[in-house]
């Protein structure tokens, strides 16, 4: 697994990993081997190394505003990166080595401006942002060698995956943690960006469990949406959150948590996830919401 240090990554691994799958996290600081996309020998000595039966791929610039700061940095790690795996998965196989299934980690963001609701897979990719474009061009390097070596491969969608040990810097864990600070007797100010947009969000453990039942149940060469179906406003959940936190806050938009551009609405349709898998959600929202609360309360405990 490559972004295995990651946020979905660190939980994918969990959960392999309890049902008895052996795992080598690679990434650039990985469980097992330091992975650097940028260097073709070191990705290629790590396939050859593991000899895996699937390789999960999730490493990546995955952070938009970083995106917009460095896109020929995001284009190369996301895009190039994932064109010298592919291609060690490539060499591997052109020396008799074992085939693996390549499960690929792309975005909603793929889609672009809202086409209709709920988004489809087999609406055409429109990306608006760096981040977009990036995940877009790894699609179709990840189907130019599934169609052009033969390698078996599944993409999948994530929209807005959360829940519990997310980095601080995205929306959802940015307000549990707010409203941790203020619960310890913080100032009562809460910054915020735009609450207007409407988002399909996700549990993380939700999310890998879909993951886990594309790489044993995905048609090769398919692509599927990781979702919910459901989409709710950025301010909804903040409003659940301040409920669960119970304390009493103000609320001050701050220009530097604005995109460039933001899709007002994003929903997607999990419908060819669950038809072929039979994969269905266990967590609500209202449950992941306190999770990811207290999680806020316990790491701001650890740190005082």
């Amino acid at each position: 697994m490559t972004g295995g240090s990651g946020f979905v990554g660190r939980y994918l691994v969990e959960a392999l990993r309890a049902r008895g799958d052996e795992v080598v996290s690679a990434s650039r600081h990985g469980d097992d081997s330091a992975l650097e996309l940028s260097d073709a020998e070191n990705v290629r000595r790590i396939v050859e190394t593991a000899s895996p039966d699937v390789v999960f791929h999730l490493a990546g610039q995955a952070f938009l505003p970083e995106a917009y700061r460095a896109p020929l940095e995001t284009l190369d790690v996301n895009v190039m990166g994932t064109a010298r795996l592919l291609d060690a998965l490539r060499s591997a196989g052109a020396r008799g080595g074992r085939s693996p299934r390549f499960v690929f980690a792309s975005s909603a963001h793929v889609y672009g401006v809202a086409q209709g609701a709920p988004l489809r897979e087999l609406l055409p990719t429109r990306p608006v942002d760096p981040y977009g474009a990036s995940k877009a061009a790894a699609e179709s390097v990840v189907f130019g060698f599934a169609r052009g070596y033969g390698i078996d491969a599944v993409v999948y969608r994530g929209f807005n995956q959360i829940g519990p040990r997310q980095d601080e810097r995205f929306a959802v864990p940015s307000f549990a943690h707010q409203l941790a600070r203020i619960a310890e007797g913080g100032e009562r100010v809460m910054l915020v960006g735009n609450l207007e947009a409407r988002r399909d969000f996700l549990d993380v453990r939700d999310a890998v469990q879909a993951v886990i039942l594309l790489a044993e149940r995905g048609e090769s060469g398919e692509v599927y949406n990781v979702c919910s179906g459901d989409a709710v406003t950025i301010g909804e959940v903040l409003r659940r959150l301040i409920s669960i936190a119970g304390v009493p806050v103000e609320v001050r938009e701050d220009p530097q948590r604005m995109r460039p551009s933001d899709n007002p609405f994003v929903v997607g349709d999990p419908t060819k996830l669950r038809e072929r898998t039979g994969w269905r959600p266990a967590y609500s929202l209202d449950a992941t919401l306190r999770d990811i609360y207290d999680d806020a309360r316990r790491r701001l405990g650890a740190l005082s």
